[in-house]
């Protein structure tokens, strides 16, 4: 039996893709659940609230590797600095986190929250590895699906995109958690960059909809940050594999 990896946010849409990746390499793994439920095949599940700060010091017990998936709209920075103090008790000599691109850029809360944990992860002695990955194709495809049920579709004039798919996320988180910490790597975008209208329209054709679109603007700072294309990394990114219209397809097709 190998040291597990303990996965937060391992029953997530990213973390159920990471851990059987985990598995096929030959790997234990013991993943974070609200409840506790019965272990099958090299995964144990294990009751923990990260942000209630319950029940993480028997979750970390005898993991020497920590990939820390979970994520919310709000309290990732409080329920990060929870799971650091454990990992540093515990002595945990690897913890890898996924973060956002432009969690440095882009003046949102939950943005601010994301940055704030990469800072604790960064400052807590513990080796680490930071991720910043852009949105995942599953969640663009929710927002996209429902702005095109209304009448009129609202298309913010300015904003871009450039989605990655979550398997492609999952492929390049379990080989970090598998290598040598590594700091803050090149941040992981999709092959290609959208405007908000390209990506309502390419939905509505694959989903046999018509719909028109009404140009808006997004005010204030963060529409300042979005229309500066800083929520992208149009340089020095790696790449993921599958486009939009793939996935589009998979979805609708």
């Amino acid at each position: 039996m190998t040291t597990p990896i303990l996965v937060t946010g391992g029953t997530g849409t990213l973390g159920r893709l990471v851990v059987p990746r985990l598995r096929e390499a030959g790997h234990d793994v013991r993943v974070l659940s609200r409840s506790a439920r019965e272990p099958a095949d090299g995964v144990e599940y294990v009751a923990c609230d990260l942000l209630k700060d319950e029940g993480i010091d028997a979750a970390v017990d005898g993991a020497r590797t920590v990939l820390h998936l979970a994520g919310s709209n709000k309290g990732d920075d409080a329920a990060t600095a929870n799971l650091v103090r454990a990992a540093s008790r515990a002595g945990v000599r690897h913890l890898v986190y996924i973060s956002v691109i432009g969690a440095d850029r882009v003046p949102l809360a939950w943005l601010k929250t994301k940055l704030d944990a990469e800072q604790a992860i960064a400052g807590s002695g513990i080796p680490w590895t930071t991720l910043r990955a852009a949105q995942f194709h599953n969640l663009l495809f929710g927002v996209v699906r429902k702005m095109a049920a209304m009448p009129v579709v609202p298309a913010p004039g300015g904003l871009r995109f450039q989605p990655v798919d979550a398997r492609d996320v999952a492929d390049r988180m379990a080989e970090l958690a598998l290598g040598e910490p590594a700091g803050l790597v090149p941040d992981l975008a999709g092959p290609a960059v959208y405007p908000m209208a390209d990506l309502l329209r390419g939905y509505l054709e694959a989903a046999g909809k018509r719909r028109p679109l009404l140009p808006v603007r997004i005010p204030g700072k963060a529409g300042r940050a979005y229309r500066a294309g800083a929520n992208l990394t149009l340089e020095g990114a790696d790449l993921g594999k599958r486009t939009w219209e793939e996935y589009l397809a998979e979805q609708l097709g």
